[in-house]
């Protein structure tokens, strides 16, 4: 978790792989910590070809009772399924868009949102800009994206900064190195 935090958590991702891999462990959190997703990303690496949405995007039935029987990973059926269903999703999105990362930074103006939360208890676990992205999500047929898993994403991957003021991790992400 502290490796997690100091190297990954608020970066600025912009490689639709990853940006995808979000989306698919974010999902997976759903009910869960996240402690229980990182122990099994690895895995999760493994029985998803990398987090390629252009191959999960042509998993079969079988694909999907291989994973559910995969004891690496969640295998919550509902979610394994979503996956599936949000690897194609991505793809016609990077069809409209180009990219997966010029749509979904969009929702951001194309730049991190820079908090400044004091405490950990005054970060919120959605937004208006969750919900937004939530919504339109769910319009192109992405499944457990809620705003509450879209938030999650957003910190995950950059798209907002909410390591507090006194992280020395909030100006590294505030003003990466060149």
């Amino acid at each position: 978790m502290i490796t997690y935090h100091d190297t990954e958590w608020g970066v600025p991702v912009h490689d639709d792989r990853k940006l995808f891999e979000f989306i698919v462990l974010d999902a997976m959190q759903a009910g869960l910590s996240w402690r229980i997703v990182l122990n099994k990303r690895t895995n999760f690496e493994m029985a998803l070809d990398g987090f390629d949405p252009a191959k999960i995007a042509t998993y079969t039935d079988a694909d999907l009772e291989r994973l559910v029987a995969n004891e690496g990973i969640i295998r919550h059926r509902q979610k394994l399924a979503a996956t599936i269903t949000n690897a194609r999703a991505a793809l016609a999105v990077q069809r409209e868009f180009g990219s997966l990362d010029t749509y979904l930074w969009q929702f951001v103006d194309g730049r991190p949102t820079q908090n400044a939360w004091t405490e950990g208890g005054q970060i919120p676990a959605k937004s208006p800009v969750a919900e937004t992205m939530s919504n339109d999500l769910k319009k192109r047929g992405f499944k457990f994206v809620g705003p509450t898993i879209c938030y999650a994403f957003m910190q995950a991957a950059g798209l907002v900064n909410d390591h507090v003021t006194t992280c020395f991790r909030y100006e590294e992400v505030a003003n990466p190195s060149p």
